[in-house]
C-alpha cells in the first residue's frame, strides 16, 4: 500500500500536464524556466543601466575634455588691439629744405710769399673781374728780376760777340785761312750762347710773372664776402697755415639750391622743371628758381636723390648760406595714410607692420614718406581699411593666429587709433 500511495505521489509530480495550469501556478510557484527568465531579464537591463551609465560618463568625459582644448587653444591665442590707418589728402607737392649758396665761390689765395702791402676792399664790396683786391710786397722777388734781367743782358752781349766771331771765321774759312775746325768751334758756340740766351729770357719772364702776383686781382664779378688779412700780415704762398685765402669771393647774380630728394619722390626730379621757394625772411614773398641738374645716383646712406635748382638774383636780394623751403610739383598726385609709430616692426629685411587678415597676423611691408615722432605717414604697403596691430610684440611672424579685443562701448578705440 505504501509503495503504491508513493508511485502515485510520484505519478502526480512528474505528469503536471494532468493538472490545470492555474492550479500549478497556485499551489506549487514559480516553475525553473520563469525564474530563469526572469534573472536574464534582469541581468540584461542591468547591462543596459551599466552601458548608458559608462558611455554617458565617457561622452561627459570626452566633452569636457574637447572643452577644455579649445578654451586652452583660445587662451593660447594673443589678444591684439588694432588701429586702422587714416587716409590723408592726396599729395600734389613736396616741400624739402635747402640752402642758398653762391653759383661761383672761390677763396683768393697769394702767389707768392711777403707781406701785404694794402688792401683795397673789404666784406660786402661788389667787384668786377680784374679789379685789384691788395698788394703784397716782395722784395727778394724784384731783386732776383733785376739780377736775371743783368743776366739776360750779359747773355745778349756775349751772343752778340759769338755771332761776329762765327762770321768772321766762316768768311776766312772760303780763303783757307783757317781751319774747318776752327770755324766749327766758333759756330758752335755761339748757339750755345744763343742757347743761354733764350734760358736767361724764360727766367725773365718767370720773374716778371711772379712779379705780377704782387698784385691780387678778381677773378670774375662778385661780392667779397671774407677778409682773412690785413696790413703787414705775412703772406705764404699757396693757403695759409689755417687754410683760408686771403679773400672770399661769390658770385651772386645766380644761387645754387641743393636739395636731397627722399627716393620716394625721385620721379619729381625732372630737369626743367619749376620750383618755388620760400624764405623767413621774406613772409608772403615766392621765389622762382628752376631744377637743372640731378645726380643721377641714389645716396646709400640718406636714400636720396641730390637735385640742384638755379636761382636767378639780379639784385642781390638772396643771400648765399640762407634756408629755404623748395616746393616741387609732383607729376602724378601721391595717395598715403598714416598710422601711430608705435605699430613699426623693424626687422632685417625691413620696416614691417602686422595686419590681421582672416584672424592671423600677416607682416606687411610699408614705405615711410615722413616721420612726425609719434605718428608717420606711409606711402606704400596699407590701405585704409586694414586692421593694423598695435604694440606688436618682437616674436610675431605672419601665420600667427590674433584675436581683436573687441572696442569698449560707445565708439571708444584702442590708444593710438580709431575704428571705422
Amino acid at each position: 500500500m505504501a509503495t503504491d500511495e508513493t508511485n502515485a505521489m510520484q505519478v502526480d509530480t512528474t505528469h503536471p500536464p494532468d493538472v490545470p495550469t492555474g492550479e500549478t501556478s497556485q499551489g506549487a510557484g514559480h516553475s525553473p524556466r520563469g525564474r530563469s527568465r526572469l534573472a536574464f531579464l534582469g541581468l540584461a537591463a542591468a547591462a543596459i543601466v551599466l552601458g548608458v551609465v559608462i558611455y554617458t560618463g565617457i561622452r561627459t568625459r570626452v566633452a569636457a575634455d574637447a572643452t577644455l582644448t579649445r578654451a586652452t587653444t583660445q587662451a593660447a591665442i594673443p589678444k591684439v588691439n588694432v588701429v586702422y590707418p587714416k587716409a590723408d589728402a592726396p599729395t600734389e607737392e613736396i616741400v624739402l629744405p635747402g640752402n642758398t649758396q653762391a653759383f661761383t665761390s672761390a677763396p683768393i689765395y697769394a702767389r707768392i710769399s711777403g707781406y701785404l702791402k694794402r688792401w683795397s676792399v673789404d666784406i660786402g664790396a661788389h667787384v668786377k673781374k680784374g679789379q685789384l683786391l691788395a698788394e703784397i710786397d716782395a722784395p727778394e722777388i724784384d731783386q732776383e728780376l733785376q739780377q736775371a734781367r743783368a743776366d739776360l743782358k750779359t747773355a745778349q752781349a756775349q751772343l752778340e760777340l759769338a755771332k761776329i766771331t762765327a762770321d768772321r771765321w766762316q768768311a776766312l774759312l772760303k780763303s783757307n785761312s783757317v781751319s774747318q775746325q776752327e770755324t766749327d768751334q766758333a759756330v758752335g758756340n755761339y748757339r750755345a750762347l744763343q742757347a743761354t740766351l733764350d734760358s736767361k729770357a724764360a727766367n725773365v719772364r718767370r720773374l716778371e710773372q711772379l712779379q705780377s702776383f704782387e698784385k691780387i686781382y678778381a677773378p670774375f664779378d662778385g661780392v667779397i664776402t671774407a677778409r682773412n688779412t690785413d696790413v703787414g700780415a705775412l703772406i705764404n704762398a699757396g693757403a695759409s697755415a689755417q687754410g683760408q685765402g686771403l679773400f672770399t669771393l661769390a658770385a651772386i647774380e645766380k644761387l645754387r639750391v641743393y636739395v636731397a630728394i627722399p627716393e620716394v619722390y625721385a620721379r619729381a626730379a625732372r630737369p626743367g622743371a619749376t620750383a618755388s621757394l620760400l624764405l623767413d625772411a621774406f613772409p608772403g614773398e615766392v621765389f622762382h628758381g628752376t631744377l637743372v641738374r640731378q645726380a643721377n645716383a641714389i645716396d646709400p646712406t640718406s636714400r636720396t636723390l641730390l637735385v640742384e635748382v638755379d636761382v636767378d638774383n639780379p639784385t642781390g636780394q638772396l643771400m648765399p648760406g640762407a634756408y629755404v623751403s623748395v616746393h616741387l610739383t609732383l607729376p602724378d598726385p601721391v595717395r598715403s595714410v598714416t598710422i601711430p609709430a608705435n605699430t613699426l616692426l623693424f626687422r632685417k629685411e625691413g620696416l614691417r607692420v602686422g595686419v590681421v587678415r582672416q584672424g592671423k597676423a600677416e607682416l606687411v611691408p610699408v614705405t615711410i614718406r615722413r616721420d612726425y615722432g609719434a605718428a608717420v605717414e606711409v606711402m606704400t604697403g596699407l590701405q585704409p581699411t586694414d586692421p593694423v596691430i598695435l604694440n606688436p610684440v618682437d616674436s610675431l611672424i605672419t601665420g600667427t593666429p590674433v584675436k581683436v579685443n573687441t572696442p569698449p562701448a560707445g565708439g571708444a578705440t584702442p590708444t593710438g587709433g580709431t575704428t571705422p
